[in-house]
């Protein structure tokens, strides 16, 4: 087995060619990447992106980061487009092809049903000569210098550039669409992205029967009974007309005792904190986490139009995974 210095100088040199190889795109970007944008964003369907071998691994990735940023797309594999899922493919679509050599037959196969079907062409291949180059509407050159492959024969620099020019292309729509963090989300729900974007305080928030609330005027002994009830670790104090005057939390009960203060003859309103900490109803759950964080609180009293209507504490934010 070689030794360890032999095995990271290759590793290295493979990542200072590839690194390489993607420099070198952003020098050769031009007046096609331009085209390629534009007719994309004037198309009324779907991108349909193709390749087969390694191209076909990279083509599939670059389908799911264009339907996943605002570019509706989808990878059709071109042996089975010609047996059958041509029918995938309409008149509205644009088709994306990725092949190095720009030679594949199994690409180049599809291009006369492509042709009668008048479907716009993009062609990314590393061959600007190519068969494929020559019959799309849009050549984008994602030529290397090498693979970094020691035989210069393995996929490698050249499906690193692919991938990287395929992400230029799919961000580069994603701003001329005006695409936002909350579009992202609504394709991605499952995920914490979707979870931080999507969920509002109203979605998390205790109300009804289950929001601890006392009048200013009781005793501490009861505002103490309705924090044990509610389980929130505190509770929050309004007036006779129910209009928000303060909370009672957990600490401060700490500080009340500390006093030596008599929680059966001392109403909550002289130990209750007043201008509490508060949050709007729709706004993002990760919101209220933020101001618990930067008030240094574990719960948060919700609003609608100024009026008290629920609670929110840091638990229910845990248990929603929106932390």
């Amino acid at each position: 087995m070689k030794n360890a210095e032999f095995i990271l100088g290759c590793a290295r040199r493979v990542l200072r060619v590839e690194a390489d190889a993607v420099f070198a795109l952003a020098e050769r970007i031009n007046d096609q990447f331009v085209k390629a944008c534009e007719l994309i964003l004037s198309c009324h369907g779907r991108v349909i992106v193709i390749g087969i071998g390694k191209s076909g691994h990279i083509a599939k990735k670059i389908a799911a980061t264009m339907a996943s940023t605002g570019t509706p797309a989808f990878f059709v594999h071109p042996s089975e487009a010609a047996h059958g899922d041509l029918g995938m493919i309409t008149r509205s679509d644009v088709v994306l092809a990725l092949s190095n050599s720009g030679e594949s037959d199994e690409v180049i196969a599809l291009l006369p049903s492509l042709k009668r079907l008048a479907i716009p062409l993009i062609a990314m291949t590393g061959n600007a000569e190519s068969t494929l180059s020559r019959q799309a509407a849009v050549h984008l050159d994602a030529g290397v210098a090498q693979e970094a492959c020691p035989l210069n024969l393995a996929p490698t620099a050249s499906t690193t550039a692919a991938l990287a020019l395929g992400d230029a292309l799919a961000v580069a729509l994603l701003e001329a669409r005006g695409f936002q963090a909350e579009d992202f989300a609504l394709s991605h729900p499952g995920g914490s992205l979707g979870r931080r974007l999507l969920v509002l305080v109203r979605d998390l928030m205790h109300t009804g029967e289950a929001l601890p609330v006392v009048q200013q005027d009781v005793l501490l002994r009861d505002a103490l009974l309705e924090i044990s009830k509610k389980g929130m670790g505190m509770t929050a104090v309004v007036d006779a007309e129910g209009k928000l005057t303060g909370i009672f939390t957990d600490g401060d009960l700490r500080r009340a005792l500390d006093l030596d203060v008599d929680v059966r003859d001392t109403r909550v309103s002289t130990v209750m904190t007043p201008l509490p900490a508060t949050i709007e109803a729709g706004r993002l759950a990760a919101e209220a986490v933020q101001q618990m964080d930067a008030r240094r609180v574990n719960g948060l009293l919700v609003l609608e139009a100024g009026e008290l209507i629920g609670a929110i504490n840091m638990h229910d934010l845990l248990r929603a995974r929106v932390v």
